[in-house]
């Protein structure tokens, strides 16, 4: 509240009041010479304010214990001591609830209001200081002792502090629109100091605490210095206050005058025979007779043309109405591309653009083959899965650009709205399509190829959930109605070659994932990378570099060297980076005019990419007893997995370390459990289980675990360590097992194959229902690998340690997981 606001507003005591307003009483601030007051009063409690000597102020009185004391008090001798409440919300104050110096008042006049309640008009007199409370009931009396004022020792100091609180106090008054100008009139008239102060710390809109500390000090000079830091925050605020006002009022003086021009304008306009508004919609009338589009469509828009005709053009709903009529002429309704029917054209386009993904070109050509003999056909929805880097997203634009198609690519990693597909109501401002019918209009073709890419990443949140709206995209029995809800009109999506990328299915929702067609992207050989690097990643980093074929030269060996040394990846994403630093070496050398030689050969590796990233040959040596070499699928390839056991003095007790989860620490019991069952025949001393704890650790202890392929490598590691029989060496193994024994297959085999290829492993035990997808992978792919395929435990033994026992070979894989990525078969 401003300085003076309250001084139309009411006081009060431990009621509400009536609305009386507050005055002052000429310059009577203090009491006059010779006035005696008593040693004892009756206490008044006042809420809300502090007063001030020489301020008249009425007081409505509603308490008993109130009313008594002010009635004793006028029937004395009219004085009274008011002292404020340190707590407003006290109902019945006590002693320790009021502040300890206040302010004797005269009750100058007692009124008995019509309402009943009592209202008592007092004047400040002189402050005084509460030294003992004398009683409390049935009213409260205090022994008390006045309070002098020091007076300045500089008065000409003193004069010019008081200037300046009399110039705020103008400026104050002048600033609030709602205080009368009388009120600066009536500053001038008063001559008394004392009272000038009181007058205005009574009227300052701050709080009661700090209008307290002001009837507290003694010292004037203090005191008018510190009611003049109050007037001055108080004056800061108002002045801001007033500049905002006045920013407001331009900005509408601003819209009116924008208002009033622009009706000059139209009226202009009109007068010389122009309109821009109808000029805006014949063009978008003339667009729409070449336009090619279905029949609900055109009557959509010749209804929507007709509304706007209507609508002022100075409203939102003209220009929401103007984007939606563009929106609907910017749509290929039934605008497609021709397709290129030369298949065998399409099928050296692809073969060009990607070495290998021989499955997703066999479905393209039978798509087209399709379409060239029947003439019409949906568009497949074809879901690529496989782990980075494989070119999943760039066989996208090589597809789109075999079939001479446009090519869109919408990522979905982290889509949260479902907006985002369906796009918002045009009743929106702001409103837009969703981002599938924008694609399109970008494209500018109704059959474009469509990539959706990381399908596996979309999020979910109260906004909504957009895997269930791709549901109606990626459903070729419903997307031909697709409805958008910005268009509110269905729109056929049957035309438009929809291909998703995924690195994991596990996180794809499993409605979603039963409308794509799956084709699964294994990662990359050695031979396979060295092929790619030849034909497509160093031709494209030498012009990246602005190198000349004959400035430098990348031998296979050096290839193969890059790869199995400093890459360790199922795609090709780190090996086109190393390639790149190949470049940038020379390209400085070249640059700088240095001797070097062009042919970069294997030994120049450790001075241009440093020392080697991945060593092969710790999987390839002799391994201790209790250590097997285990095969791994991650969302990322295939991994090499050490498995380790150690026998520890102790009653029996299995140890799991390596960051294991439930399903591998299962596996870890099972083959405690099935070795237990069938000690003798391993050749075990039963007790030893019993004096002796078994401690299972997988290295890389920050990276989760997870998956029942580790069975069989856990099995024979803990058969190892018992037996201390050390495995073969360069074998490895994945499998599930029972507690029968039996070996059962699992998932991601190309992966960990070539997993073991990369790592120079010669043997790999499997199940034997994992052989046909052995036989998936091309034969030069896996040449010098040794695959052994079994069905039971005891196969394994005698493959991989030598324990004579009957029994065919069998096992299953082990799942690696990394972060937020686990893949558990």
């Amino acid at each position: 509240m401003s300085m003076f606001e309250n001084w139309l507003m009411p006081q009060q005591s431990d009621d509400e009041p009536d609305f009386v307003p507050l005055f002052s009483l000429e310059d009577d601030d203090e009491a006059k010479q010779g006035e005696v007051f008593p040693d004892t009063l009756p206490v008044l409690p006042l809420k809300n304010t502090v007063l001030y000597p020489g301020i008249v102020t009425p007081i409505t009185v509603g308490r008993d214990k109130s009313i008594r004391a002010v009635q004793r008090a006028y029937e004395d001798n009219r004085y009274i001591g008011v002292l404020s409440q340190k707590d407003i919300k006290i109902e019945s104050p006590s002693t320790r609830d009021l502040y300890r110096v206040g302010t004797i008042a005269r009750i100058l006049k007692l009124l008995k209001m019509p309402d009943g309640s009592t209202t008592a008009i007092l004047q400040g007199r002189k402050r005084f200081h509460l030294d003992e409370m004398l009683s409390e009931d049935p009213y409260m009396i205090g022994q008390i002792s006045t309070i002098e004022y020091e007076q300045p020792k500089n008065k000409l100091e003193f004069r010019a502090l008081l200037s300046s609180v009399r110039d705020a106090a103008k400026q104050i008054i002048e600033l609030s629109p709602q205080i009368p100008s009388e009120a600066v009139v009536m500053l001038k008239n008063i001559n008394n100091d004392n009272f000038l102060l009181n007058f205005i710390a009574s009227n300052l809109g701050i709080k009661v605490n700090e209008k307290q500390d002001i009837l507290e000090i003694n010292n004037l000079k203090d005191k008018a210095s510190t009611i003049l830091h109050h007037m001055d925050a108080e004056l800061q605020l108002l002045e801001l206050k007033d500049q905002i006002e006045a920013k407001v009022r331009t900005d509408i003086e601003k819209q009116q005058r924008d208002y009033f021009l622009s009706q000059q304008l139209k009226t202009i306009q009109e007068e010389l025979g122009q309109n821009p508004q109808e000029e805006e919609i014949n063009d978008l009338i003339r667009k729409a007779t070449k336009k090619k589009w279905p029949k609900n469509v055109q009557e959509t828009f010749a209804r929507e043309i007709n509304k706007l005709r209507r609508v002022n053009p100075q409203v939102a709903e003209y220009a929401i109405g103007l984007n939606y009529l563009e929106t609907l002429l910017d749509l290929p309704w039934l605008d497609f591309t021709k397709d290129n029917f030369d298949l065998r054209r399409v099928k050296e386009v692809l073969d060009k653009d990607h070495y290998g993904l021989k499955k997703v070109k066999e479905r393209i050509l039978e798509h087209l083959a399709v379409l060239k003999l029947k003439g019409d056909m949906k568009a497949p929805i074809l879901c690529l899965v496989g782990p980075p880097g494989v070119g999943k997203t760039s066989l996208g634009n090589s597809i789109a650009r075999a079939l001479k198609r446009k090519y869109v690519r919408m990522s979905l990693g982290g889509l949260h709205d479902e907006a985002e597909i369906r796009g918002h109501r045009k009743t929106y401002i702001g409103a837009m399509p969703g981002r599938i019918v924008q694609s399109l209009k970008k494209a500018k073709a109704g059959n474009p190829v469509f990539i959706l890419d990381e399908i596996d990443k979309v999020g979910k949140d109260f906004r909504g959930d957009p895997s269930s709206a791709l549901l109606e995209v990626l459903d070729p029995e419903q997307n031909t109605t697709f409805y958008d809800n910005y268009l509110e009109l269905e729109y056929d999506l049957s035309k438009v070659l929809f291909i998703a990328t995924a690195n994991s299915l596990s996180t794809i929702q499993p409605a979603l994932l039963d409308r794509m067609e799956i084709i699964e992207i294994a990662g990359y050989s050695l031979e396979e990378k060295v092929q790619i690097a030849k034909r497509h990643l160093i031709p494209e980093q030498r012009k990246e570099h602005g190198l000349k074929p004959t400035q430098v030269k990348i031998s296979d060996r050096t290839l193969v060297k890059i790869v199995q040394s400093y890459t360790a990846e199922s795609g090709v994403r780190n090996l086109n980076r190393e390639i790149g630093s190949v470049m940038r070496y020379v390209a400085k050398r070249v640059a700088m005019e240095e001797s070097y030689e062009v042919a970069v050969k294997p030994e120049h590796l450790h001075g241009i990419l440093g020392p080697t990233k991945f060593d092969a040959e710790v999987y390839q040596e002799q391994q201790a007893p209790g250590v097997a070499i285990g095969l791994a699928w991650t969302a990322v390839g295939g991994e090499i997995l050490f498995i380790e056991v150690s026998l520890n003095k102790g009653n029996g007790r299995l140890q799991l370390t390596g960051n294991l989860g439930d399903v591998m620490k299962e596996s870890a019991s099972t083959a405690l459990s099935y070795i237990k069952a069938h000690a003798e025949r391993l050749g075990i001393d039963p007790e030893a289980f019993e004096k002796n704890d078994v401690h299972v650790h997988i290295p890389e202890g920050a990276i989760p675990k997870d998956g029942p392929s580790a069975g069989v490598t856990m099995l024979t590691a803990i058969t190892s360590a018992f037996t201390r029989k050390p495995l073969k060496p360069y074998l490895a193994m994945t499998g599930e097992i029972t507690l029968r024994g039996k070996v059962l297959p699992v998932g991601g085999i190309k992966e960990k194959i070539l997993a073991a290829k990369r790592a120079g492993i010669r043997e790999v035990i499997l199940c034997k229902d994992n052989q046909k997808h052995v036989e998936e992978i091309e034969h030069e792919y896996i040449k010098g690998l040794n695959f052994h395929y079994v069905a039971k435990m005891e196969e394994v033994l005698e493959l991989a340690i030598g324990l004579k026992s009957a029994g065919k070979p069998g096992g299953n894989g082990m799942v690696k997981t990394k972060k937020k990525k686990a893949g558990a078969l």
